[in-house]
């Protein structure tokens, strides 16, 4: 007979089991203030390939379909590997809606790093950078972001919605990654 001890940590395995195979998606999230900036540091594991998670991740055209704050995405320019894209929704958290929008360039290194920086919209500055990295069952993406919001409201309660945000935003994201690409069980 297992004892409780046992049972408990049996199940304790096979979750760090499961995680490590890769079968479902990890995202570690950790986002600091340093004076009115927020800086967000995360690595999303999925177990789909790094091409796979490049076409959902550069999917600007149809992103407003999988990624619930966006009400509108569209790439308004291309120049080989550097596009325009404009994007608007809110932010919901609570009992508070944040509407925003946001024209970024964002350059790409196919499959591998997709840098961005905010030209206008709701934000004073924005930076990130998302590498992608083929690893043992999936891919991982480390993403850092450099922002300094234009609402009080957001700068009141940042830390808080940016990490909730970006962690839904990589879930959506993560979740089309699976619709588009499943894995045979």
């Amino acid at each position: 007979m297992f004892s409780r001890l046992s049972c408990i940590l049996l199940l304790i395995l096979s979750l760090a089991c499961g995680a490590a195979l890769g079968i479902e998606p990890v995202i570690v999230a950790t986002v600091t203030q340093i004076g009115e900036a927020f800086v967000v540091d995360a690595t999303i594991t999925a177990p789909v390939s790094q091409a796979e998670a490049w076409e959902v991740l550069t999917d600007f055209e149809h992103m407003a379909l999988f990624v619930g704050n966006l009400k509108g995405s569209s790439v308004v320019r291309r120049e080989e590997n550097t596009l325009w894209v404009h994007q608007d929704g809110v932010i919901e958290y609570g009992p508070f809606s944040l509407p925003f929008k946001s024209e970024r360039e964002i350059r790409l290194e196919p499959k591998k790093r997709i840098l961005a920086k905010s030209l206008s919209g709701s934000m004073k500055r924005m930076a990130s950078e998302a590498q992608l990295k083929a690893v043992a069952d999936g891919v991982e993406i480390r993403y850092h972001a450099e922002a300094v919001p234009d609402s009080v409201l957001a700068r009141m309660f940042g830390a808080t919605i940016v990490r909730h945000e970006i962690e839904e935003q990589f879930r959506e994201m993560t979740a089309e990654m699976l619709r588009r690409y499943p894995r045979p069980n």
